[in-house]
């Protein structure tokens, strides 16, 4: 599983002119299964995501293809979580 912080970048001020195509990009990953939760960073620092199903190459692919991180309004990072004890409605991400 995997944790993608979406830092605010020099572009931040460009995220309204290209909030539909991020929406759309968020849309689809939870379209495809990946995507478990999204939010904000607080204080307004960006977003989170939590995600899973999928390799670290092709999460990595779908991660650069979104439009804030194409257009430099967000850093991306992506940190990788293996699993070793999951509270049991957590159980499928054991697998």
């Amino acid at each position: 599983m995997f944790t993608v912080l979406l830092k605010f970048a020099e572009n931040r001020a460009k995220a309204p002119d290209f909030m539909e195509g991020h929406k759309a990009w968020i849309k689809q990953g939870f379209d495809d299964g990946v995507f478990l939760m999204v939010g904000s960073l607080q204080p307004n620092m960006g977003g989170a995501i939590l995600a899973h199903g999928m390799t670290r190459d092709a999460l990595e692919t779908f991660v650069n293809a979104d439009p804030f991180v194409v257009e430099g309004i967000v850093d991306a990072e992506i940190l990788e979580i293996t699993p070793a004890r999951v509270d049991p409605q957590l159980e499928f991400l054991m697998a």
